[in-house]
């Protein structure tokens, strides 16, 4: 699927968009999935509006916007569980991170026509740190997007460093405005992979057209948490390779009752 100047690309500027690693069939069935999910939180009055909140935005324009967002996917349709393993997202995943890939979750996002909710600019990394981090989003457009429906944009290079955020969240708007990222327009059955540390967001969708993604986070076997947060039932299933770890193939948890 890549080459190695792409794999070049990516470590310089911590992102790479793939072209068509799903068809037409596999980008409806998950398309057909996404509002079904929708459909059963909602009977299940479980459909909250996610769209993020702070100072990136006029108050007034926050109130109006939308975004659905469920974790854990492919706990809800054994459709996206084939698109996380699928051979074209392994033969990318394998270059980028390296032979051992696991899940760290999933989850999807759908910015609705008109008033879907922007993302302000951001980093990953301060939600599940790790050691080496080689931890990576591939985004999954579901949608032909681009600017005025809201596509995601990357700052190239800034997967180099930490950065401060505001309350853990997201940048200071005023330093690291949308406007300052790259805009990354995509077709449906694209795949922007992004390091959990290039500082990333995306503007309203002010289309009449829907933007559906689905978003599917891994790491290397071999790249620790360096805190315990953000724990997922799936996390840490294998990918692609085997876990060098006997010990260590799932995070620690205590059940309460």
């Amino acid at each position: 699927m890549i080459k190695p100047q792409d794999v070049k690309f990516y470590k310089e500027n911590g992102y790479l968009l793939v072209r068509g690693v799903f068809n037409e069939d596999e980008v409806a069935a998950m398309r057909t999935s996404v509002d079904r999910i929708i459909q059963r939180a909602a009977a299940a009055k479980q459909d909250a509006n996610h769209a993020w909140q702070g100072d990136y935005l006029p108050p007034e324009e926050l109130k109006k916007l939308v975004l659905k967002g469920f974790h854990d996917v492919h706990y809800h349709d054994a459709v996206f569980l084939q698109a996380l393993s699928h051979l074209n997202m392994t033969a990318v995943l394998s270059q980028l991170i390296g032979p051992n890939v696991q899940l760290h979750h999933s989850k999807m996002l759908v910015k609705p026509p008109e008033n879907g909710a922007a993302f302000p600019m951001h980093q990953d990394h301060p939600y599940f740190p790790h050691e080496k981090h080689t931890m990576l989003a591939a985004s999954v457009h579901l949608d032909d997007a681009d600017f005025d429906n809201g596509c995601l944009h990357v700052i190239p290079g800034s997967h180099k460093s930490s950065l401060p955020h505001v309350g853990k969240h997201y940048l200071d708007a005023k330093q690291y405005p949308i406007s300052a990222g790259l805009a990354c327009p995509a077709s449906a059955g694209d795949v922007l992979f992004f390091n959990y540390l290039t500082v990333h967001g995306s503007p309203p969708n002010r289309s009449e057209r829907t933007r559906r993604n689905v978003l599917f986070q891994y790491r290397s076997a071999d790249d620790f948490p360096t805190e315990n947060v953000h724990f997922d039932w799936g996390m840490g299933l294998m990918v692609c390779g085997e876990n060098p770890y006997f010990d260590k193939v799932k995070p620690k948890y205590t059940i309460v009752s």
